[in-house]
């Protein structure tokens, strides 16, 4: 059989309309994610996209928006304490979680309602 799938391009996170200078707060200065220039073909669409590692993370606006309650995606950190901490200080609720293969994690949810999950390699 072929191996089609070779690794993993980008996520993409919905957000709700107007909601890109919160996405810059959170993905950007919080988290300290790069933002990179959407392609001039898409910029009409609104939204933005991050770096993350060698991955990408767009936040695409969506009207009838809804936020993810149980599908998330798991970012890898290093420092994941202080994170934690930087998140609670800046009013974000976190839900700590036992630890997986480990791997020390907890959740949040992004300032849209979406599900976010942060782990750290032990």
């Amino acid at each position: 059989m072929t191996d089609y799938i070779t690794g993993l391009d980008h996520i993409q996170i919905a957000a709700p309309p107007n909601s890109e200078a919160k996405a810059r707060i959170f993905y950007g200065k919080l988290l300290g994610m790069k933002e990179i220039p959407k392609p001039e073909n898409l910029k009409a669409r609104g939204g933005c996209w991050f770096l993350c590692g060698a991955q990408e993370v767009h936040i695409g606006i969506q009207s009838d928006f809804m936020p993810a309650k149980k599908a998330h995606p798991g970012f890898t950190v290093i420092a994941l304490e202080l994170l934690k901490t930087r998140l609670e200080k800046a009013d974000y609720v976190v839900s700590e979680e036992l630890p997986i293969d480990g791997r020390s994690r907890f959740f949040t949810h992004d300032p849209f309602g979406n599900r976010i999950e942060f782990l750290e390699f032990s």
